[in-house]
């Protein structure tokens, strides 16, 4: 299993929210750098990068920041938030990152994915299901549709999608665990990787999830922001 430490941009910094609110927002630091090279020495496979304001506007508004981490660090990233156009996504891959993940659009106009996959590379896609009871969350989680999660990641893998990742809202920063039988449930549908975001609350946390069969990846977030995770990350998985 990959392991993939989150950041979180919003105005320049690097932010965690709570439940994806914008009102529940903790600042730590207004060096991205810093923390995606911390991230990197610590053990991280690959850096998840999210675009907290272009997820909630559709407009990308810190590919400058995605740019310098890219730059800094030798693992790969990954980049969300506002990845709805190919113009976007582009910009995106011009910025230096590996995989782009779309969301809101995945959601609105499921023929958009196989289009991206055909155009960028399958590898290149990865649809990011973000759920609150079973039902897809869009536009940064202020909306809930009536498209089951299940239902989106079954047309994005047929739509050639080669990652999905499933986050779950209610556990998302709540640093609560995550919500592990939603993810027996994705892992049973899917064939493409799963990568699972939400509720990493410490090392245990990812010691289970590493034991989950085909389980591709996973995203930690606040649990390293506030120290509950430390030390190598690597080390973690082999106790």
């Amino acid at each position: 299993m990959i392991l993939l430490p989150a950041i979180d941009l919003m105005g320049g910094q690097v932010v965690r929210l709570k439940r994806g609110l914008a009102t529940e927002k903790t600042v730590y630091s207004s060096d991205p750098v810093e923390f995606a090279k911390k991230w990197e020495d610590s053990g991280a496979d690959w850096l998840h990068i999210v675009d907290l304001d272009a997820a909630f506007s559709g407009e990308p508004q810190n590919l400058d920041c995605v740019a310098r981490i890219c730059a800094a660090v030798n693992v790969p990233c990954e980049l969300g938030g506002g990845m709805r156009s190919p113009e976007k996504i582009q910009s995106a891959f011009d910025a230096g990152v590996k995989r782009v993940i779309l969301g809101t659009k995945a959601c609105q106009s499921p023929e958009t994915i196989a289009e991206m996959c055909s155009r960028f590379g399958g590898e290149h896609i990865a649809v990011g299901i973000d759920a609150h009871g079973g039902k897809v969350a869009v536009k940064g989680w202020t909306e809930t549709t009536g498209t089951s999660a299940s239902d989106l990641a079954l047309a994005a893998q047929d739509a050639g999608a080669g990652t999905i990742i499933y986050t779950d809202i209610a556990t998302d920063g709540m640093l609560q665990g995550p919500n592990f039988s939603e993810l027996e449930k994705m892992l049973s549908l899917l064939r493409c990787n799963l990568i699972a975001s939400g509720g990493v609350s410490c090392s245990d946390d990812l010691r289970r999830l590493n034991v989950m069969p085909g389980l591709y990846g996973a995203i930690i977030g606040k649990a390293l922001y506030d120290g509950r995770i430390t030390g190598s990350l690597r080390a973690i998985l082999s106790n």
